[in-house]
């Protein structure tokens, strides 16, 4: 029976005899805006409206600035803080990761940006036979001794019809499908849900995974009776976003992707509430 031998410990294996080469000076006195890790692929967990969380695999970008004399940032740092962070992740969570980075790597700022697709169970509008929508969304944060900006963004498809068409056609409307995103910075939790349903309403009918004849219908009749060009999409988005104190600012923009023409159409806006406007 042969033993199994171990190699001796030498000093150079432990961690506090191996080389710092990150934290060595750097004499070339150039600060660095943003160094870190980009493209991870992770498994989190979400929080849910209902209460729930909903596995989602995300890619995350995570940077903290560089001062002019430090030579390098500790890459390892930034995933070992990532698993700590990993279980339902939420705005005020993704914030306190954003803090935690900066702190862990003694930096002035730091940044994060979370993005995923993220299922939501959309029940089709006539026979109500489930499906599942995906959406895509992004959580991007900014932190510094300052304070901390926090933006959530969602993408969500429609269906556009084109109101000239259907006013100068004998019959029928040209229809395309739209891609409607909103980025909000808020003061109170406005859930992914709740952004998804906010677009949604902007256009003239929203769309669906799972679609029977009756609820074809539906939706076909509903755009007609609901045509909206581009513009209207986002003056439409806009006006239900003023109206929600929960929101502070927003950029909205919606892409039509035309189905007679070669090119999209395109709208956007962007404002900052005024607080002594709100309720």
């Amino acid at each position: 029976m042969t033993r199994m031998t171990h190699p001796p410990s030498h000093p150079s294996a432990h961690s506090e005899s191996i080389p710092d080469v990150q934290g060595r000076a750097d004499g070339r006195q150039v600060a660095i805006d943003r160094v870190g890790v980009k493209a991870i692929r992770y498994p989190v967990t979400v929080a849910t409206r209902d209460g729930g969380s909903e596995a989602v695999d995300a890619t995350f970008n995570m940077y903290v600035s560089l001062p002019e004399d430090r030579k390098g940032t500790h890459m390892s740092r930034f995933l070992e803080l990532l698993n700590e962070y990993r279980a339902g992740m939420t705005p005020n969570r993704l914030v306190d990761l954003c803090h935690q980075l900066r702190t862990t790597l003694d930096s002035e700022r730091s940044h994060v940006e979370m993005a995923f697709t993220y299922f939501i169970e959309k029940a089709a509008p006539a026979t109500g036979r489930p499906g599942l929508m995906d959406y895509s969304v992004r959580m991007t944060c900014d932190a510094s001794s300052d304070g901390d900006t926090f933006i959530l963004g969602v993408a969500a498809p429609a269906t556009s019809l084109c109101p000239c068409s259907k006013e100068i056609s004998a019959y029928g409307a040209h229809n395309q499908r739209c891609l409607i995103t909103a980025d909000i910075q808020m003061n109170a939790m406005v859930w992914i849900e709740e952004l998804v349903e906010f677009i949604e309403s902007a256009a003239s009918c929203p769309v669906y995974s799972v679609l029977k004849r009756a609820d074809e219908k539906v939706v076909t009749e509903r755009a007609f009776e609901n045509p909206k060009f581009v513009e209207d999409i986002v003056r439409d988005l806009a006006h239900t976003l003023d109206a929600e104190d929960r929101i502070d600012w927003y950029r909205i923009h919606s892409e039509n992707f035309e189905s007679i023409h070669s090119h999209n159409a395109y709208a956007e806006i962007e404002r900052r509430k005024d607080p002594s406007q709100k309720k």
